[in-house]
């Protein structure tokens, strides 16, 4: 029989080992591999899955099991390997732990005892070669050097980090600390922990493997064989926790991990960040070699256990050796568990035989994955173990319960890691075989909850440690790959599928980002991937008719509801220049065809919209005085006040004024205008170009169309009624149209002696009395407010079809039919003159009226109407009637006569000599 072959292949990191020894195993036709994490046990499976097929491949963890009928090969943890089944090959991955104070002495028990028939492989540092060689004397050595150099690099800033980095934490505060900085700077990092569940951290490990991300964040997790493309490895501290104390990590620890850097033949470096200080000449040095001092203690714990009692096993599991390669390990949580338990006078009188004992260790050997307390531990295995013991099996239904409680994937990262921390308890109870009644249908059901919980952990370390967009941007751009950008009809942009922000006309308006490198990025690469859309964009704007084009009354322009540029002032105020708002990133072509089509339109639109002042302007057979007149019209926009312009008008000839009424001007009693420049239309536009032409600020917009008076203010601009169309007039200002058509009215009206407004004047003003007093007060009248009875003219009707009734015979239809009831007058009880004193005594009705006389030429503007000493209607009347008679409205008309000459005080006097002349 040919002796089992024992070796130990020791080296570096990147050396190969363990891709060594799946080769050496699958030349045989069985074989055991123990792996130190259970992550690392996924992916060695999958790799011989990818090999040989699932049917031959069994898996084997503490909370996974896997294991078809022909299984030949076995990828296990170091603490799940199966013992005694006499296999071809056996092989120990990271043999360096048997010196771990934690789990060390699981692997020293390997060591010593695990052996394949054929072959057995001890993969790990080559600083194990003297205690091997001291404990298993037959071992052969193979050393392996590591195929890419790695090398120092000092210390560098978070924000500088080059990319495929691997930032190490050694705690879940600082590893999500550094996840967040990256996610704001870099567009985000993947996260990989111990803690994590094989689903979970390979789902994090795609996302870096397929570039999604280019940075890693990590705890030591990763010094354990875990195969990443990683360039770069920062420390962001040299000390840890390692469940009792902080520690500084040694230098053999920190070349485990810092080892990851580099893959295959491609060089990788290392380095510090954050707080972490710069490592010393001599340890960086020693990294860099693969040199340090040799393992002198194995952890070790008694392997040969005695079942008699609690207290035998307690004593054997604390044994001592004499053996100077091999210290007791520390009171490990087995064992702590099972001291708890002792002292439980239940569990002491269940466990009184061997098989109970037994099924109490096992019991104890459950992880406290939970991590809460060791009381809180030790009464869960108290449950399970009361359950084994009393009914063979642990109860279903409490076990049901414990697991529905779980299945729940709501909740932020922390409270996501603690269900999937507990799930891993019930997924270890569940892979015992003979725990449960049904263990098959747990095992499938407490791995579909720690899928779900995965999956959920995932995204929620995605959606808070990742900015997909501004990664995958920054991909492509790296890669100088061209982005595709798409537009919807919303504005809403997307490049390479993700939401960037939105296009208002030509600008480009980014998305919020988490931070200034961020935004700088973001917008780089948008703005890249947009330049083909600016241009195809510039085309359809520039083809786009005139009525998708308008111009707002701030002097904005815009392409349907989007801004696209500005007037801005010119030298004529006829031709006012346009600014186009387009990104200097769409490049001077797109802005310049914007500003063209800009500038049309706005030229188009003033030559419409002030046709009949422009041919006015323009019109060269117009000559002396009439000329200069279409000048001054011209520069007032086709509105100008009377009194700005009165010498002028005086100095125009009959022939002067016809040439100037043939292009549509009007010589208004109040305003010098054209009819046709009042519309909303040609008032927008004249009030944005008159803004433009004094440079205001902040533009005057238009009154509402279709009114006829509106409030004045205090502070609005002077001239700006006149170019809105109106004449202010105390507190209102009226439209300029609807003045003149007042001031026809009041042509004829006495204006010394007195008038009073009539139904005509309210009517064309829109306006109560009072408000109609206010506004001539505001024109420089003076409103005296009388009151007055009213006259009845309803009851005088009412008395004369009365007084008609009674004289006039009382005939009966001849067509009414007998039957027909005729109503007939309530009768009352009381006399006539009885009933008419019941009837209330109201009095006569009282009437307010105004009476309006001219105020003169110093006739304040905002004078108020003022009342009468004594009310009219009371008393004996002004005007002709009999003491205690019933007042009539008295008229203060006086028909003028042909000869009478006119009122010199009128305020239209000119005006009338005008029109007599003419």
């Amino acid at each position: 029989m040919i002796p089992s072959r024992i070796a130990a292949v020791l080296g570096p990191t990147n050396t190969g080992k363990t891709h060594y020894a799946i080769e050496r195993m699958l030349s045989y036709r069985t074989g055991v591999i123990g792996l130190p994490l259970r992550l690392l046990a996924r992916e060695v499976y999958d790799r011989i899955v990818a090999v040989r097929g699932p049917s031959v491949v069994a898996l084997v963890t503490g909370e996974e099991r896997i294991v078809p009928p022909r299984a030949a090969y076995w990828v296990c943890t170091v603490e799940a390997m199966p013992q005694g089944m006499g296999c071809d090959f056996l092989a120990i991955d990271e043999i360096q732990l048997c010196a771990d104070p934690e789990r060390g002495h699981v692997f020293t028990d390997r060591l010593l005892n695990a052996r394949g028939t054929h072959e057995t492989l001890f993969l790990g540092a080559e600083t194990m070669r003297s205690a091997i060689a001291a404990m298993v004397p037959e071992a052969q050595f193979m050393r392996r050097e590591r195929m890419s150099e790695l090398s120092y690099s000092g210390s560098k800033k978070i924000s500088r980090m080059p990319s495929r980095s691997a930032i190490v934490g050694f705690s879940v505060e600082n590893v999500y600390a550094i996840a967040e900085l990256l996610r704001r700077t870099k567009g985000g990092a993947a996260v990989v922990m111990g803690a994590l569940s094989p689903r979970t951290r390979n789902a994090q490990v795609e996302m870096y493997q397929n570039g999604d991300v280019d940075y890693l964040v990590a705890t030591d997790a990763i010094g354990m064989g875990l195969n990443l493309d990683i360039s770069h490895v920062a420390f962001s501290s040299l000390t840890k926790f390692d469940g009792r104390r902080m520690r500084h990590l040694q230098p053999d620890e920190l070349s485990q991990i810092a080892g990851r850097a580099g893959r295959h033949v491609q060089n990788g470096t290392f380095g510090v960040t954050g707080e972490a200080p710069p490592l010393d000449e001599a340890v960086a040095e020693a990294i860099c070699a693969h040199r340090f001092a040799p393992v002198k203690k194995l952890q070790w714990r008694n392997s040969d256990l005695q079942f008699g009692s609690v207290k035998r096993l307690i004593a054997t599991l604390e044994d001592r050796t004499d053996n100077q390669w091999l210290t007791r390990v520390r009171e490990s949580d087995d064992l702590r568990a099972l001291k708890a338990l002792s002292d439980d006078a239940e569990i002491a009188a269940r466990a009184s035989d061997g098989p109970s004992v037994r099924l109490l260790w096992d019991v104890c050997r459950i992880p406290d994955f939970r991590g809460i307390s060791a009381g809180e531990h030790a009464s869960l295995l108290r449950q399970i173990f009361t359950d084994l013991h009393q009914l063979g099996h642990v109860d279903a239904n409490w076990f049901a319960l414990q697991v529905k409680r779980i299945d729940r994937t709501d909740g932020d990262i922390d409270t996501l890691s603690k269900r999937l921390a507990y799930i891993r308890t019930w997924t270890y109870v569940a892979q015992r075989k003979g725990w449960l009644v049904d263990d098959s249908h747990w095992r499938d059901e407490t791995r579909a909850v720690e899928d779900r919980l995965s999956d959920a952990l995932h995204g929620a370390l995605t959606q808070r440690f990742v900015d997909r967009r501004t990664s995958i941007l920054l991909r492509r751009l790296k890669q100088k790959e061209s982005l595709v950008a798409d537009v919807n009809d919303k504005g809403e942009v997307t490049v390479e599928g993700e939401f960037v922000g939105r296009l208002e006309g030509f600008r480009f308006r980014m998305d919020k980002a988490g931070s200034p490198d961020e935004a700088k990025t973001l917008r780089q690469a948008s703005v890249a991937a947009l330049v083909p859309h600016f241009h195809l964009l510039a085309d359809r704007f520039y083809n786009a008719p005139d009525p998708e084009i308008d111009f707002t009354e701030q002097g904005g322009l815009m392409w349907g509801d989007q801004a696209v540029g500005k007037l801005v002032a010119g030298d004529d105020p006829y031709k006012p220049g346009v600014e186009a708002f387009v990104d200097d990133e769409a490049g001077p072509d797109v802005a310049a065809k914007v500003q063209r089509r800009l500038q049309h339109f706005i030229d188009r639109k003033i030559a419409a919209g002030f046709e009949g002042l422009l041919a006015l302007k323009n019109d060269d057979t117009l000559e002396g005085a009439a000329k200069g007149f279409a000048y001054r019209m011209a520069e007032g926009f086709g509105v100008i006040p009377r009194g700005e312009v009165a010498d002028e008008v005086k100095a125009l000839d009959q022939d002067a004024r016809g040439s100037l009424r043939k292009h549509g001007v009007r010589f208004g009693q109040f305003t010098i205008f054209q009819p046709l420049l009042l519309k909303p239309a040609p008032t927008r536009l004249r009030l944005v170009l008159w803004s433009l032409s004094k440079g205001l600020q902040e533009f005057p917009e238009s009154p509402p169309p279709g009114l006829v008076t509106v409030p004045t203010a205090k502070d609005a601009v002077p001239g700006y009624y006149a170019m809105a169309g109106y004449r202010a007039a105390g507190e209102r200002a009226i439209r300029i149209d609807m003045l003149e058509r007042l001031a026809d009215m009041l042509r004829d009206k006495d204006s010394r002696g007195g008038f009073e407004a009539n139904p005509d004047m309210l009517s064309i003003t829109g306006m109560t009395l009072d408000q109609f007093a206010y506004l001539m007060t505001g024109l420089g009248y003076k409103a005296e407010k009388g009151e007055r009875e009213k006259v009845r003219a309803v009851a005088t009707e009412a008395v004369s079809a009365e007084a008609a009734a009674e004289a006039a015979p009382v005939e009966t239809p001849a067509e009414l039919p007998a039957e027909t009831p005729v109503e007939l007058p309530p009768v009352t009880d009381a006399a006539p003159d009885e009933a008419a004193l019941q009837a209330p005594d109201t009095g006569p009705e009282i009437e307010v009226f105004y009476t309006f006389t001219w105020g003169g030429r110093g006739a304040r503007q905002n004078q108020r109407p003022q009342a009468q000493n004594k009310p009219r209607g009371k008393g004996k009347p002004k005007g002709k009637g009999k003491p205690g008679g019933q007042n009539k409205p008295q008229s203060y008309q006086a028909k003028p006569k042909k000869e009478k000459a006119i009122d010199p005080d009128n305020p239209f006097a000119a005006a009338l000599a005008g029109f007599k002349k003419d």
